[in-house]
């Protein structure tokens, strides 16, 4: 388990990143079918999916995963966008910003930490009285 939620934020983002470039690089590879943009494909995935796997034993699977493809696919479109590959647009600049604003925003997001030192969702409240509550007739 990693041992601070500091050092699986910065494992997400790393592995965030490395998507973006296993993305380029699927792209790059004509269908699997180049040597070197394959192996980069292969290489990266594996690490991308290898940290995204070591930040959820920190952080929740939804909010991880969240981030991981909003942050990679931000990334990946703007290197796109930065290489010529894809046309350069503002409004497709705002609405990465946009998914980038909703990733931050994730982490900003209080979380309720177990015994195990994993976040866990809030607990359901029950408002049903409990045994010792409840008038015997």
């Amino acid at each position: 388990m990693l041992a601070k939620p500091a050092t699986a934020w910065f494992m997400l983002l790393a592995s965030a990143v490395l998507e973006a470039v296993w993305a380029t690089a699927l792209g790059q590879s004509d269908g699997l079918t180049r040597p070197l943009p394959t192996i980069v494909f292969a290489v990266t995935a594996a690490l991308s999916l290898q940290g995204l796997g070591m930040a959820v034993k920190t952080i929740p699977l939804g909010t991880a995963y969240a981030v991981w493809v909003g942050i990679g696919a931000a990334l990946t479109v703007g290197w796109a966008m930065a290489t010529g590959v894809e046309p350069f647009s503002l409004l497709k600049v705002l609405f990465i910003a946009g998914i980038v604003g909703c990733a931050a925003g994730l982490k900003m997001l209080p979380a309720r930490r177990s015994s195990t030192g994993a976040d866990q969702p809030a607990p359901e409240t029950d408002q049903s009285p409990s045994p010792a509550e409840t008038p015997h007739v």
